[in-house]
């Protein structure tokens, strides 16, 4: 037992070192029993399984890099995007016969044995992609007679058909003769003219239903409707009736949704005046939404630099009368066109990039593992974050007028009115572990961003996406607002990842913008101990964010209401021992925690685990053991499950970039509590 007795003494010591803790391991295992003998508190199987994985890991992302020095994944989303590509090149009669085959190519293979399309992978049909689907197959030449369809066709009536999709995706039907205009919630240009003094505005609204809506209002205006040689009459349960294009009211019959239902007929009539030329605010109206879009195209990758307003946006210029070979119009194609990756048999498209958020997050993974700070491709990485700095005063000054010196980062390439706080975050906590050839410079641009993301602290202590206090309930009752995205409400996730930040920065939990936050943090935590995720699915990414951020502050992890998140995540462990939750969770919590384990959930519920200091703990044991176990030879891993949230109950994104890179952080995080768990029995044994 002398050679186990080393090897627990040296054990430890090496693990800063990866590559000789490999070589002592290797030389030890070629005399160690068949059986393995626990070395110390931790077996010595599972270590050296560890440390490999750890390092493949390593290897794997170092070698994505680009050489810009970014990292990138795609995002991965439902077939709704190709769909509607189809129908606006049938609007647009600029159908390429090549490329609409691999569209229907793409839709087909992304149909489900009952017939239908989900928005999520693995989860449920849904009407609003089913039919998206059934329309563009149909506009493509597929005969509604093809059994393909004939299922299809059966889940979407199921559903209710067409009257049961949702606003927008009406609206893209009445653009090409297939909704009647006058049952489509009307989406008035007006907005843009009230002021902030009133109540409810314009910029109360999320960001990204701003970028959607004011090219959508144009588009309300003129109405550009190009009919289409087929229609959806099929799809309508019992015939084409009135009751079922007009929007339901409530039942009763006081109430904020009859009262925008009512205001709505008031915007038709509006709208008929409009049309004849007797509407005193819409030419200046009309004349303010095209001149915001136009300046929101500056300095970003189409506006919004995100698929539902930069489709929209094309087809307003064009409604606008802007002939296809305007510069602006050339623009908006060839960025929307970007977003496509065309290959020899199908075409699928990205709803954005990614490359700050991907390439925050990996150089953290990278550094927290063992990189070391001035390794060239860090060094790489923190130029390129940040030459990304946005030093403009975009949209949300509206929202946030604190004198504060522009700054921020965005999720995509370039979006200069749009930075955000969450990506904002991820940034300042992969910057402050990146060296530079300027510490200088990058000292300056950390504090820059923290002051900034420091005034968007939220009345009730929390912080949201991309706004200050975007959070009027009322907005949500607005006929066209079923898109479930009309707010940009503060979240745990978010929050605790500020707090995260703040706490390895060494802010005092006396701090009142950390007292606040962390009074908001508990009062979010869900009765059974969890919290939930709303950028991420679900609960276990909202728990495990918390605890790694309430573990950074140094609370007392014994506390109640963190060990209840900690009992709560180990009560959801599977079987195989990682940890999966689909996206049903947002429809009904009843899901919660449930789904086939998945590389980045899993990932994430151990570091939730680790912040309890005890690598002793069996189910985070487990959770080690499932990452390596799972774990590709190239040092990736396979991830066929969606993990990220767009719109919960809308719209989901697979980051394909997170079943490889949180990983690696949650192998990092286990082998920093070994390490601290080592130092306090030497501590102890040496006193």
């Amino acid at each position: 037992m002398g050679r186990f007795r080393v090897l627990q003494e040296n054990l430890y010591s090496f693990f800063a070192n990866p590559q000789s803790m490999r070589v002592l391991i290797d030389s030890e295992s070629r005399l160690k029993p068949a059986t393995s003998a626990p070395v110390g508190p931790v077996q010595n199987e599972l270590i050296s399984g560890m440390l490999a994985a750890l390092k493949r890991s390593q290897d794997f992302l170092l070698s994505e890099q680009k050489p810009e020095g970014f990292w990138v994944g795609e995002l991965l989303v439902d077939s709704t995007l190709v769909s509607d590509m189809v129908a606006y090149h049938h609007w647009n009669r600029s159908v390429d016969p090549e490329w609409q085959r691999k569209a229907v190519n793409h839709i087909f293979s992304k149909q489900l044995p009952d017939g239908g399309w989900n928005i999520y992978l693995n989860g449920p049909s849904e009407v609003n992609a089913t039919i998206k689907a059934y329309l563009a197959l149909k506009l493509a030449g597929v005969s509604v007679k093809d059994p393909r369809l004939l299922k299809a066709r059966e889940v979407a009536l199921h559903f209710g058909g067409v009257p049961r999709m949702n606003t927008f995706s009406k609206l893209y039907l009445a653009l090409i003769g297939l909704y009647p205009w006058e049952y489509v919630p009307t989406i008035p240009c007006e907005v843009l003219l009230i002021g902030k003094w009133f109540h409810v505005n314009f910029w109360d609204m999320s960001n990204w239903s701003r970028g959607m809506l004011v090219p959508l209002a144009i588009i309300n205006h003129f109405k550009p409707t190009r009919p289409v040689p087929v229609d959806l009459d099929e799809l309508y349960p019992d015939g084409i009736h009135e009751r079922d294009l007009a929007l339901a009211p409530d039942p009763e019959r006081i109430s904020l949704r009859n009262f925008f239902l009512w205001l709505d007929r008031l915007h038709k009539l509006a709208e008929w005046f409009a049309e004849h030329g007797i509407h005193p605010f819409r030419r200046t109206a009309l004349k303010r939404c095209e001149h915001w879009m136009l300046e929101r195209f500056e300095g970003s990758d189409g506006l919004a630099a995100i698929f539902p307003a930069m489709l929209n946006s094309l087809i307003a210029l064009k409604a606008l009368g802007y002939p296809d070979d305007h510069p602006q119009v050339v623009r908006a194609a060839h960025e929307l066109k970007k977003l496509e990756h065309v290959e020899q048999d199908s075409v699928r498209i990205e709803p954005c990039f990614s490359p700050v958020w991907d390439t925050a997050i990996v150089a953290i993974c990278l550094r927290e593992s063992g990189v070391p700070e001035d390794h060239p491709a860090m060094k790489k990485c923190a130029e390129w974050l940040m030459a990304k700095e946005i030093r403009f005063a975009g949209d949300w000054i509206h929202k946030n007028p604190a004198k504060v010196e522009p700054s921020g980062w965005v999720f995509e390439y370039n979006n200069q009115w749009n930075p955000d706080v969450d990506d904002t975050a991820m940034v300042l906590l992969a910057l402050r572990k990146i060296a530079t050839d300027n510490p200088a410079k990058r000292d300056e641009c950390f504090q820059r961003g923290l002051k900034w993301m420091m005034t968007f602290q939220c009345k009730d202590g929390g912080w949201a996406a991309f706004d200050k206090d975007c959070t009027k309930n009322i907005l949500e009752k607005v006929p066209f607002a079923d898109h479930n995205a009309m707010l940009d409400p503060e979240c745990a996730d978010i929050t605790a990842r500020i707090l995260e930040l703040l706490g390895y920065e060494g802010w005092s939990l006396g701090h009142p913008q950390v007292k606040d936050a962390l009074d908001y943090v508990k009062s979010q935590q869900e009765a059974d101990g969890s919290w939930y995720g709303r950028w991420g699915v679900n609960y276990i990414y909202g728990t495990w964010q918390v605890l790694r951020g309430m573990r950074a502050l140094n609370l007392d992890m014994s506390e109640d209401w963190l060990q209840r998140g900690k009992a709560w995540l180990e009560s959801v462990q599977r079987d195989d021992g990682g940890w999966g939750e689909r996206c049903n969770t947002y429809d009904d919590p009843v899901f919660k925690g449930q789904g086939p384990s998945t590389a980045s959930q899993t990932a994430w519920a151990v570091m939730g685990l680790c912040a309890f200091d005890n690598p002793e703990n069996p189910a985070l044991k487990r959770g080690i053991e499932y990452l390596c176990r799972t774990q590709n030879a190239d040092g990736s891993w396979t991830e066929n499950e969606t993990t990220g949230t767009g719109f919960p109950k809308v719209f989901y994104l697979k980051y394909d970039m997170y079943r490889n890179a949180w990983p690696l952080l949650a192998l990092a995080t286990y082998k920093q509590i070994c390490e601290r768990a080592a130092a306090k029995r030497n501590g102890a044994a040496n006193a």
